[in-house]
């Protein structure tokens, strides 16, 4: 397991401990199960394979012949 520290709201992080106090778990695996679920919610068979993909000659073959989103829709998507 890795280590990852994060900047949240006050009011966020207010909610986030209410909300595992009441699921009985801890904060971080209140977000471990959430960031599962939204890539499995979010991650296309493309992103899929790059990230299965350990061989760096396909895993290039595969970004130079395939399409991809640009990174302002991407983050128009995200809301960022």
């Amino acid at each position: 397991m890795k280590r990852l520290n994060i900047l949240i709201d006050n009011d966020l992080y207010e909610k986030a401990r209410a909300f595992a106090f009441i699921k009985r778990e801890s904060i971080s695996e209140l977000i471990r199960k959430s960031l599962r679920a939204w890539i499995k919610k979010n991650l296309d068979k493309r992103a899929e394979i790059l990230l299965s993909e350990p061989d760096e000659e396909k895993l290039l073959h595969i970004l130079e012949t395939d399409e991809f989103t640009r990174a302002n829709k991407a983050k128009e998507k995200l809301g960022l």
